[in-house]
């Protein structure tokens, strides 16, 4: 591995000049990367001891590299044709029902799932749903209809993501993290998580709730405002907040944290009851 990351990291100083006809050590590390990644070998954000994430800047890079040492070809997924990378057809194209059995996922047709990302056991991909190369959708998921999970991003077991919500991802600059959400967490509909927001364990989204690096999250009963990052077990709904200084100013979209719930109450506690108020 430490081979792969470091001919990756030397390519990726003299990317401009990579293409199809680069050397061969250069190929077959960048390709052994997207296979790592389809295989759920490795991942491009790691928790740290400290709750923190690591981001693996050399995998990111393997995969931009990726896109410049292939070319574009039409190709055939399981449902229809698009114009891709060559070598990136859909991640199941070709598979068998033992394929399907030893991932243990199911893939209802017009989803598409990308090579180079990973899914786990137990997890469903609905129609129209969309996985971008190097996310990562943990065991027991469910992506419903249209949701879509962008390059590189984590979602954790036992995750709910909701019709229509966005995961946002990120590949370039490489430093930058990808969107988290961890276990146990409730997306609900229609809405987005973008630029590198952390969803701690066992968080509820109600519908609507588009929360980016800029996006003040305001705990109703503390009155704390926080940036980037939604506690665990917390439960969150869309809001407005005024102006101070202007109140005849447009309010500005912000997340209200309404409760805070312990493992115990949100395994027992249904969604409609946690959201109710």
């Amino acid at each position: 591995m430490s081979d792969i990351e470091k001919i990756i990291n030397n390519a990726w100083e003299n990317r401009k000049n990579i293409s199809p006809t680069s050397d061969k050590k250069i190929i077959d590390a960048v390709s052994e990367t997207i296979n790592l990644l389809d295989k759920g070998k490795i991942k491009v954000s790691e928790k740290q001891k400290d709750g923190s994430y690591k981001v693996n800047e050399w995998i990111k890079k393997g995969i931009m590299l990726y896109f410049r040492t292939n070319g574009k070809e039409i190709i055939k997924g399981p449902y229809n044709y698009w114009l891709d990378i060559q070598g990136l057809p859909g991640k199941t194209v070709g598979w068998t029902e033992d394929d399907y059995k030893k991932a243990g996922f199911r893939a209802i047709p017009n989803c598409v799932i990308r090579r180079g990302s990973w899914v786990g056991r137990n997890s469903v991909i609905m129609p129209n749903s969309f996985i971008n190369i190097g996310a990562r959708l943990g065991e027991n998921c469910m992506l419903d209809t249209g949701a879509r999970l962008g390059s590189a991003c984590s979602v954790g077991d036992n995750v709910h993501v909701s019709a229509g919500f966005g995961v946002g991802g990120v590949l370039e600059p490489p430093q930058a993290r990808p969107t988290i959400i961890e276990d146990g967490v409730f997306l609900g509909a229609m809405g987005e998580c973008l630029e590198g927001i952390i969803v701690r364990e066992g968080a509820v989204l109600a519908s609507g709730c588009i929360i980016s690096q800029s996006t003040k999250i305001v705990d109703r009963n503390t009155g704390q405002i926080t940036y980037g990052e939604i506690p665990p077990f917390s439960v969150c709904v869309p809001g407005t907040l005024p102006d101070k200084n202007n109140p005849m100013n447009p309010s500005l979209n912000c997340i209200v944290i309404i409760k805070k719930v312990d493992k115990r109450v949100r395994e027992k506690t249904s969604l409609n009851e946690l959201l109710r108020d």
